[in-house]
C-alpha cells in the first residue's frame, strides 16, 4: 500500500457547473503521495457523473457517495473517515486550487511541524478577486493556537474559521479535533475552529494564497434564505458550552459571546433575504440564546458594541421568547 503525504478532502453536492474547474485544479496538484477524497453528498444534477470520471483520470481519487444528502459538515467527516494521508487538507466542490498549492502546505507542514497551518486565500465575487489573510501578525513562526484566540475586542484566529485554508496533522484527526459537528448545515466550521484552539499544541500562519474561495453561488447556503440558515446558533450554544467547560473560560468566554452576539446582529441585519416564518423563528430563537448567554458577559458585550449592533441585540432581549425559541 503506498504511502499518502497529503489527503485533501473535497464535498461535492450539485455543483456541476463548477465541478470541472475543481477538478481541474486537483488534477493540477497531483502527486504520487498525495489522495484526493471526493464526496458526493448525493447530488441530484450531474456532478455525479463528473466525479465517477474524475476517479478514471486524477491519479489518486478516493471517491465516496451518500445515500441521501446528509450536509458539509457530515460529508467532510466522510472524506476523513476514508483518508490515510499524514497531513489532510479541505477543498469545497464549487472552488479551486491554485496549480502547486498542495506541495506548497506539505512543504510548509514539514518545515514548521505544527499541529496545524492557517493560510490566506483569494476571494472570487464574479471576475473580483480580493486576497483575504489570516488575522495573525506572525507569519512562518510556530505559536500557541490557545494564545490566538484572544483579544476580545480584536479580530482574531478564531473569527477566520475557513476549513480549507489550512491543513491538519493526522494526530488532529487520531484525536477527532479535525471533526465535525454531524448534520450543522451552516456555521459547522465555527465549533471546530475553537477547539482546534482550545485544545491543539502548536499552529503557524503562512503567506500561501492558492486557494479560490467562490462568493455569492446560488447553491451555497449563505445564499439560502430557509431555515438550515439557523444551524449557527446550534453551532455557537456548542461554541459556548464547550467554552464554558474550558479551564480558562472566565478568560475565553468574553470572545466567544461577543462572536455569538455579532453573528446574531449581522443575520438580524440581513433578515429581510429570509423566508417570513424564517425570519420570525430567527427573532425568536435569537432571543433565546440571548437569554442563555451568562449575563453579566452579555451586558458588558453589548456595551462595548457600536451604536447599530447593540440597539439589535437590547431589542431581542426584550423580546418575548416564543416556544419554537425556547426550542432551540
Amino acid at each position: 500500500m503506498r504511502v499518502v503525504k497529503l489527503s485533501v478532502i473535497v464535498p461535492f453536492f450539485n455543483v456541476q457547473t463548477y465541478a470541472p474547474d475543481t477538478l481541474r485544479s486537483l488534477r493540477a496538484n497531483a502527486r504520487e503521495d498525495f489522495e484526493f477524497v471526493l464526496v458526493d453528498d448525493c447530488s441530484t444534477d450531474g456532478t455525479a457523473d463528473l466525479l465517477r470520471r474524475a476517479r478514471e483520470e486524477i491519479p489518486g481519487v478516493v471517491l465516496r457517495r451518500h445515500e441521501r444528502n446528509e450536509g458539509l459538515a457530515t460529508a467532510r467527516n466522510t472524506g476523513l473517515d476514508a483518508s490515510r494521508g499524514e497531513y489532510v487538507t479541505f477543498l469545497d466542490g464549487d472552488d479551486w486550487l491554485a496549480p502547486g498549492h498542495c506541495a506548497d502546505l506539505v512543504a510548509a507542514m514539514d518545515r514548521l511541524d505544527c499541529d496545524f497551518l492557517r493560510t490566506d486565500h483569494v476571494q472570487c465575487k464574479g471576475k473580483t478577486r480580493s486576497l483575504r489573510r489570516v488575522p495573525v501578525g506572525l507569519r512562518d513562526v510556530p505559536m500557541s493556537p490557545r494564545e490566538a484566540i484572544l483579544p476580545v475586542g480584536r479580530t482574531t484566529s478564531v473569527d477566520y474559521p475557513y476549513a480549507w485554508a489550512g491543513v491538519y496533522h493526522r494526530r488532529l484527526v487520531d484525536r477527532g479535533l479535525v471533526h465535525f459537528t454531524d448534520g450543522l448545515r451552516t456555521a459547522e466550521d465555527r465549533p471546530w475552529i475553537w477547539r482546534l484552539h482550545r485544545e491543539a499544541e502548536s499552529f503557524a500562519a503562512v503567506g500561501l494564497f492558492g486557494v479560490f474561495y467562490r462568493r455569492g453561488v446560488a447553491t451555497s447556503l449563505t445564499q439560502a434564505g430557509d431555515v438550515r440558515r439557523l444551524d449557527f446558533i446550534r453551532a455557537f450554544d456548542q461554541v459556548i458550552g464547550e467554552t464554558a467547560q474550558d479551564p480558562e473560560a472566565k478568560t475565553l468566554l468574553p470572545k466567544a459571546v461577543r462572536t455569538y452576539c455579532a453573528v446574531i446582529s449581522h443575520h438580524l441585519g440581513t433578515i429581510s433575504a429570509l423566508e417570513p416564518g424564517v425570519a420570525r423563528t430567527l427573532r425568536s430563537m435569537s432571543a433565546a440564546a440571548l437569554r442563555r448567554l451568562p449575563q453579566d458577559i452579555l451586558e458588558e458585550t453589548i456595551d462595548s458594541m457600536d451604536i447599530d449592533r447593540a440597539s439589535r441585540l437590547r431589542r431581542l432581549r426584550r423580546r418575548p421568547v416564543t416556544g419554537t425559541g425556547a426550542a432551540a
